[in-house]
């Protein structure tokens, strides 16, 4: 391991070992910073999880009440963000199969509901209108491609998890993750051809 690396690997265990012993502490600056910093991600893979705005806000409030309550279980070894993630979507499991007994992915994949937008959308120039309808396009097609994929593509490539924070998030083995990733993204793409013909 290079010098960088070293300093890097060491700076993010102190990272992550002050927020483990924070939580423990139940430290509300801590908190504070921690919704500050993840809240737009957080609030985007939850619409885009439960595919409903209102109940994405509402495990949103409930993730960060169970951060507050089960601080104390993160153990400050893996990225804050895989953690946070694995309740978010734990809780969401849970909503859902309490409000239904049809699956998950099956919840997911009806169609009935209007294209997602990510949550931080703020435009700030003109030039965002082209990015805007791209994004827009995007979250169209991706609501067509079935949960599990779309789970996988979301946590990739909009909220920038590794491969293995992936998985540990999702409970699923390294291979299957990549799986999903590939075979999504082949679906959004065939999805976005068919729009565009």
């Amino acid at each position: 391991m290079n010098a960088i690396a070293y300093c890097y690997a060491n700076a993010m265990e102190s990272d992550t070992s002050a927020i483990a012993r924070g939580l423990r502490r139940r430290d509300p600056d801590l908190l504070d910073r921690l919704i500050e910093q993840y809240q737009h991600r957080l609030l985007r893979y939850l619409v885009y999880l439960s595919g409903n705005r209102e109940l994405a806000e509402d495990l949103f409030q409930e993730t960060w009440i169970r951060v507050l309550e089960r601080g104390h279980q993160y153990d400050g070894k893996h990225e804050f963000s895989t953690w946070l993630y694995a309740v978010a979507r734990n809780l969401t499991i849970d909503y859902l199969r309490k409000k239904s007994p049809v699956s998950l992915d099956g919840l997911m994949e009806d169609e009935g509901h209007t294209p997602l937008e990510p949550a931080d959308t703020r435009p700030s120039a003109w030039e965002l209108v082209a990015q805007r309808q791209q994004t827009e396009r995007i979250s169209a097609a991706l609501v067509g491609v079935p949960a599990e994929y779309r789970e996988a593509i979301v946590l990739r490539f909009q909220d920038g998890l590794a491969l293995e924070e992936i998985a540990a998030v999702t409970g699923a083995p390294l291979g299957t993750v990549k799986s999903r990733l590939y075979r999504g993204m082949n679906m959004l793409m065939s999805r976005l051809k068919g729009a565009q013909a």
